[in-house]
């Protein structure tokens, strides 16, 4: 099969060709770049520009449930203290005496006793013993007595109860 022979385009009208040349004239006189100002440069370190980085939108979520807060407030007080100097503090200072969680601030600890209780607390103070556990004095506002509280609370029932077992036992070796 034979080439098909090439169309030539037609050429242009007159007046098109015209106005083509003189804007031709015009950018060779002119030239086609515009000249723009140069950027001040204020540094002589050159950093590379902060490109576009976009959100991640994963196709599946990589953890399955939210993590439990181990720390409620029931893991955070695990029991008031029933010793004779927490019972002193008790009705010297307004101030009752538990073991917390070692990893419990004051804040936390705070906000549990003001949970479980229902009482307001006016600060803090807390140490950790000797054998790992941390002990949290938590002064009661003035409008609270501690001793009331404490009856509530049965803070004395334990130490009621550790009375009547030594009794019980005194008794019976007597």
């Amino acid at each position: 099969m034979a080439p098909k022979p090439k169309k030539e385009a037609p050429a242009p009208p007159k007046a098109e060709a015209k106005a083509k040349a003189l804007k031709a004239k015009k950018a060779v006189l002119k030239g086609v770049h515009s000249h723009k100002k140069k950027k001040i440069r204020t540094s002589p370190t050159f950093r590379r520009p902060k490109t576009l980085r976009l959100r991640r939108q994963p196709k599946y979520p990589r953890k399955s449930a939210p993590r439990r807060n181990k720390l409620d407030h029931y893991a955070i007080i695990k029991f008031p203290l029933t010793t004779e100097s927490a019972m002193k503090k008790i009705e010297d200072n307004n101030t009752l005496v538990f073991i917390v969680d070692v990893k419990a601030n004051k804040h936390q600890i705070k906000q549990a006793v003001k949970k479980l209780y229902d009482i307001d607390v006016a600060k803090v103070n807390t140490l950790i013993r000797p054998d790992g556990e941390k002990k949290a004095y938590v002064r009661l506002a003035p409008d609270y007595d501690a001793l009331d509280v404490a009856n509530k609370v049965s803070f004395l029932c334990c130490e009621l109860h550790h009375l009547v077992q030594v009794m019980c036992l005194l008794v019976t070796k007597t």
